[in-house]
């Protein structure tokens, strides 16, 4: 009678986490990136980082992401998209800046989604990346813009695997932009989940 309760009561839980990780449980929105290598979905972590995930969504509403590249890939750091279609055509941002969220307690550990910015504090936009180790160094240490770091909000709860095949691809330089996938890879659509 345990087993049988313990079953049932494991088969109520299975569909609230079907995108985990082993061992995690998805409690944020989700949104899903369908790439021409496979799909990733991404939890959302909204009570840490609301200003920074309300962009992203409406960035995934107005399907801005959509037939965009992963432009920046280095092996062992991070994989970077956002802001460039095939041929690395800019495809700029329709939104202003936001503030930087980096000092919410969350750190760049593999798999975690960031956001991309320049050298000042408060520049992100359209533009972010996927860790693919834990990368310390990108996280808040201070109020300077070299300190500041890099405001983490949301992580991959499905297709990691997708990621590192990403992460795989031989890359070149094009004009001024270095590590950029021979091969695109695309984004085909994002779209938020139900």
């Amino acid at each position: 009678m345990f087993r049988a309760l313990a079953l049932c009561l494991l088969i109520l839980i299975l569909p609230a986490s079907a995108h985990a990780t082993p061992g995690t449980m998805v409690t944020g929105p989700t949104v899903t990136m369908e790439t021409n290598l496979g799909k990733i979905v991404v939890e959302l972590f909204a009570d840490k980082a609301p200003v920074t995930v309300a962009n992203f969504r409406r960035y995934v509403r107005d399907k801005f992401y959509d037939n965009l590249i992963f432009h920046r890939v280095i092996s062992g750091f991070v994989v970077q998209t956002g802001g460039f279609m095939s041929g690395m055509v800019p495809r700029p941002a329709t939104y202003p800046a936001i503030t930087n969220e980096a000092g919410n307690g969350l750190a760049n550990k593999r798999g975690t989604l960031a956001m991309a910015r320049t050298w000042q504090v408060d520049s992100a936009t359209s533009q972010f990346f996927i860790s693919l180790t834990d990368n310390p160094n990108l996280d808040h240490h201070g109020a300077s813009p070299t300190n500041y770091g890099y405001a983490v909000f949301g992580q991959v709860v499905e297709g990691m695997d997708v990621v590192d095949a990403i992460a795989r691809q031989p890359t070149t330089t094009v004009g001024a932009y270095r590590d950029v996938p021979i091969e695109d890879v695309v984004i085909l659509k994002a779209y938020e989940n139900q």
